[in-house]
């Protein structure tokens, strides 16, 4: 395991969240026998969620591994499709909430101009019903965006019919075998298998697959050399030097 120098360590992951990932690397080679393996995995097209590790080994099963450091950090994506729906469910009365106060607000503005204030922010009930429906269109607007970024990813048939085998990377005894989503096997950060994953039948998707990880290792690569890329335009830096003769 590496200790020191950290190669493709995203900023994003802490130290723990690195070395489980080369732990499920390590096993993908020498357990898995996979040949073929990349960090941060687009399986389900551009605008697809991504997966931490992706191998494809023998037969051309392909292996995808979700490395989780917290009870927390798997908490966020072990939702199922009734868990998003309720969740969706408490927007129109946040929507009507807001609609609400905004009333209200125009109401205390009317009743201020009409009392002579010229300086609406300087009227107390002005003031406060701002106050309230501001408060409400935060929260619905943060309601939204959580909304849109809940994650059933664990429990989504769509995703579980991108690889053969879906697993589980965690720190040895974080998971009780109990608590796994349908599906989905455990490994440990040793690393070793907890528990088995069962093998899907799943559409062919090799040749997708291989291409995903090489794209990402390409970008991966360009990123550790220090290549810049943004809106369309790469910079590659010129740190190579002459080479002799």
């Amino acid at each position: 395991m590496l200790h020191n120098k950290r190669p493709f360590h995203r900023a994003s992951d802490n130290l723990t969240t690195y070395h489980l990932k080369w732990a499920a690397w390590e096993w993908l080679y020498s357990q898995a026998e996979c040949r073929a393996i990349g960090f941060e995995v687009r399986l389900e097209g551009p605008g697809g969620r991504v997966v931490d590790v992706v191998g494809v080994g023998p037969d051309n099963r392909v292996y995808a591994i979700e490395v989780k450091a917290s009870r927390g950090d798997k908490a966020r994506d072990d939702n199922d499709s009734d868990d998003l729906a309720r969740l969706a469910g408490r927007g129109p009365t946040m929507e009507d909430t807001v609609q609400f106060t905004g009333s209200v607000l125009e109401a205390a503005a009317e009743y201020a101009t009409s009392s002579g204030v010229s300086d609406l922010e300087s009227d107390p009930a002005y003031r406060q019903a701002l106050a309230n429906h501001n408060n409400r269109k935060k929260k619905r607007d943060n309601h939204a965006r959580r909304v849109s970024s809940f994650s059933t990813k664990f429990r989504d048939p769509g995703f579980l019919r991108t690889a053969h085998c879906h697993y589980l990377m965690t720190p040895s005894g974080l998971m009780r075998r109990d608590e796994l989503p349908p599906y989905w096997g455990l490994l440990d950060g040793t690393p070793k298998v907890v528990v088995e994953a069962p093998v899907k039948q799943v559409a062919d998707a090799t040749k997708h697959v291989l291409r995903n990880i090489a794209k990402s290792n390409s970008t991966a690569m360009m990123t550790e050399y220090g290549v810049i890329r943004a809106k369309g335009e790469t910079a590659f830096p010129d740190n190579v030097g002459t080479v002799g003769t």
